[in-house]
Formats: structure tokens, sequence, C-alpha cells
């Protein structure tokens, strides 16, 4: 059995990065334009101080998980230890969520109360 169409097909909406414009010979022409895609925002994990932390578990905490030299991780940490607070590297939100996991659990698993946070870079 065969169908016949009552209705002309209709004509797709086009989609707002699309531009119609006629040429001389009154055909349509589509025009792409160009679209602005921003850089994905970046994050900071910073380390917080402690009164219980010891210095080299911060020390090897910062080698492990964020591949500092023994001399960086020891900057970092002094900065943390003088500051209150340092920051430990820039990453994107989802592997800056994951360095402060890994900070926490290290923490924890070594009995020490260790607080790490990832903060939007302005």
């Amino acid at each position: 059995m065969d169908f016949m169409a009552t209705q002309p097909p209709s004509v797709p909406p086009v989609s707002p990065s699309v531009k119609n414009t006629p040429d001389e010979g009154g055909a349509l022409v589509l025009e792409r334009r160009r679209q602005r895609t921003e850089p994905p925002r970046m994050y900071q994990v910073v380390i917080l101080n402690d009164d219980f932390t010891p210095m080299e578990f911060v020390i090897v905490v910062l080698q492990e998980f964020f591949g500092k030299d023994r001399e960086t991780a020891t900057q970092i940490m002094l900065k943390i230890h003088l500051n209150g607070r340092g920051v430990c590297g820039v990453y994107s939100r989802d592997v800056a969520a994951t360095k402060v996991e890994q900070v926490l659990q290290a923490a924890q698993k070594a009995g020490h109360p260790l607080q790490a946070t990832s903060e939007p870079v302005e």
C-alpha cells in the first residue's frame, strides 16, 4: 500500500549559528558563523595548615600527588606552614577534585587531620 503526502514537507528549522542570505540569483545561501567557546575554568588545589600534621608528610603528599621535586615541595610546605595555606597546583575542575580527594584519603589513612580544597582561579 502506497501513502501519499497530503502536505508538502516542512522546512527544517535553522540553527542559531547559521545565517540565511539570498545571493544574486535569488537562491538561498547558508553562511556559517564562527562560535567562540571559552576555555574551561581552572581550579587551584590548596592545602590548609594545621598544628598536627607532620611537615614531612606534607612534603611526601606534594611529591606523590602533585609531582613536585623535594625542593619545590619543601618550599610549598613552608608557605603552607607560614601563611596557613598554599597552592599545590592548578588543574581543570575534575582533576582538581581528584587531587583533593587523594590528599584527604592519604591523610585519613595516615591518621592526620590535613585538609585540602579546590577553588576557582580568578
